[in-house]
């Protein structure tokens, strides 16, 4: 039996806490309620994520093994340290004999979306609803999603959501959450605004010493760790944290893997000074972020992320509003939950070491990711009749703000789809007749897919995993799909009169070494290089030297090169830019 390949998550930033709240909300939806539940997602296993721990009265807790970096006044009615354990400060004996007088701040009200989402779930204790390590049975849990998803529909709950904590329901552990009380979220001024500034925040040693302590804490009790899983704000000044965590994590644990996800919200209209900042800040993070980890992957909705950002991608089945990071991080969550999928199976001996070493060869390492969320596909419609209405390509969409595959050479690519249940994986024809394609002759699920992706891209080293277990949904999951979609994800012949409460999706991901990067990066470089970036003095007065970032130009210019196709006209524009 293989020991649970623990992973230890680190949240850096805002943003990232968006997505952050929604994966875990994803991992608790997947746990399996009943286990005589076929439809269960039993293929993963939630220890390489979840610890288990006791409350001081004795009562077993999971949560996420995690850790979380965020500013001043970003958690709302979130305590920082949790509310599963109990403060021993609460009932401290006081000496003092004289007159005492109490001064005590009122706390931050809980959001109305999770008020709505307590009240239909009043039934339970109010602070039993975190997660045990065996979960309870599910004999309710269809009505209870029922409640929760009518909880959820209240009218204009969603603009409500203004920081991460106002949509996670997840309980943590009191040393998951490390404020950075030097800046705020809010306001004008005092922003993490340049990498430089990250940088400093763990050259303090008081921060230093507090994430050093909490890492030890998590990975002294690991049997086996495969490595760091790191969402990293990439807009901001918290690329400068990622830098130095993540150079942390390589020199304190060498050997172990480092997946580093760099996440961008849909951006609106920024003034220059802000959408160079923005550009440096990715540029820089891209290139230290790569360099200390196994592989990065940028994550975003925007069309691209130069100076000028092209406008968020449409999904044919989401109808997400993409200025709400509410909803532009719930859909990074889904996808982010299927791609890391390899490295968490129950059976597979596949580590996150070994899916970056998949993609990250000849100095690739940084990587593009795609998905279709969901996938689309019928109730009744096996996986060959599925793959065969998309003859040219899957039908997914880029995440990674660097544009349509379209001809681009992909170098290798790590697919993985979910939600297409096992009696739908193959479709043999009736003996006598003959087959509709390729498709309907393979014996296996895995023969299909992997048949499919050799006559889409024949080039492409691909390696496939299949889930029969959909990405199971629950409150506060935003609501934000076509009419088209049943319950279970699947497509309709027709708009059904009242939206369904969609309660899983089918899902398709890929991480992919695209030649795509080669033009994305160029771009970064074209464009930074043309500016006289010495007149943003502000921007390097927080801590980068002029030459460090005339280096990393160069360093990204390089990393570009490892993703060219090879021929001479792409060369010779190489040497003209």
């Amino acid at each position: 039996m293989l020991g649970p390949r623990e992973v230890v998550t680190l949240q850096l930033g805002h943003y990232a806490g968006g997505v952050g709240a929604h994966w875990w909300g994803l991992q608790e939806a997947s746990f399996c309620f009943d286990p005589a539940d076929k439809q269960s997602d039993e293929g993963i296993r939630h220890d390489v994520l979840f610890r288990t721990g006791r409350t001081l009265q004795g009562q077993e807790t999971y949560t996420p093994r995690l850790i979380v970096m965020d500013l001043k006044g970003s958690l709302s009615s979130l305590k920082q340290e949790g509310c599963l354990y109990q403060d021993p400060k609460a009932n401290t004996p006081v000496a003092w004999k004289g007159n005492l007088m109490t001064h005590q701040e009122e706390p931050s009200p809980k959001n109305p979306f999770l008020q709505g989402l307590d009240r239909s779930e009043s039934h339970k204790p109010s602070n039993s609803d975190f997660l045990l390590r065996t979960p309870p049975g599910g004999k309710d849990r269809t009505s209870s999603l029922k409640r929760q998803g009518e909880a959820s529909k209240e009218p204009n709950t969603e603009h409500t959501m203004h920081v991460w904590s106002d949509f996670l329901r997840t309980h943590l552990h009191p040393r998951s959450i490390l404020t950075i009380q030097q800046y705020d979220h809010d306001g004008e001024s005092n922003r993490l605004e340049a990498f430089g500034q990250g940088e400093k925040l763990l050259q303090d040693a008081t921060y230093l010493e507090e994430l050093e302590d909490r890492l030890h804490f998590y990975v002294e009790e690991c049997d086996y760790l495969q490595g760091f899983q790191v969402l990293c704000d990439l807009h901001n000044g918290f690329s400068g944290v990622g830098a130095k965590v993540t150079e942390l994590l390589r020199d304190e644990y060498p050997g172990k893997g480092i997946l580093t996800w760099g996440l961008t919200p849909v951006l609106s209209t920024l003034n220059p000074r802000l959408g160079l900042y923005r550009l440096m800040n990715t540029v820089l993070g891209l290139v230290h972020l790569s360099s200390h980890s196994s592989l990065f992957c940028p994550l975003s909705l925007n069309g691209s992320l130069g100076l000028r950002p092209e406008p968020p991608i449409a999904l044919p089945y989401v109808q997400y509003d993409a200025s709400l990071d509410y909803h532009t991080s719930a859909i990074l969550a889904t996808a982010l939950d299927t791609c890391t999928v390899p490295y968490r199976l129950q059976s597979s001996t596949l580590s996150m070491v070994h899916l970056a070493e998949a993609l990250n060869f000849s100095g690739r390492k940084v990587a593009t990711a795609v998905a279709a969320v969901p996938f689309p596909t019928a109730p009744s419609q096996s996986l060959p009749d599925a793959l065969c209405a998309h003859q040219s390509a899957m039908p997914w969409r880029p995440l990674s703000s660097c544009g349509e595959q379209g001809d681009s050479r992909c170098f290798a690519q790590s697919v993985v789809l979910r939600g297409i249940a096992k009696e739908r994986l193959v479709s043999k024809p009736p003996p006598g007749c003959e087959p509709k394609s390729i498709l309907h002759m393979c014996e296996t699920g895995e023969e299909v897919l992997a048949r499919y992706l050799y006559t889409t891209c024949p080039t492409t080293l691909s390696t496939v995993h299949l889930l029969p277990g959909p990405c199971q949904l629950r409150p506060p999951y935003p609501q934000y799909f076509s009419p088209l979609l049943d319950k279970q994800g699947f497509l309709s012949d027709a708009p059904t009169r009242a939206a369904a409460t969609v309660e899983s999706v089918p899902v398709a991901t890929a991480l992919q070494a695209s030649a795509l990067l080669h033009r994305t990066l160029g771009t970064f470089h074209k464009e930074l290089r043309q500016l006289d970036v010495r007149r943003w003095a502000s921007f390097f007065s927080a801590g980068v030297e002029l030459e460090d970032f005339q280096e990393a130009l160069e360093d990204l210019r390089t990393l570009s090169h490892c993703y060219r196709e090879g021929s001479t006209e792409e060369e010779s524009e190489d040497e003209t830019d």
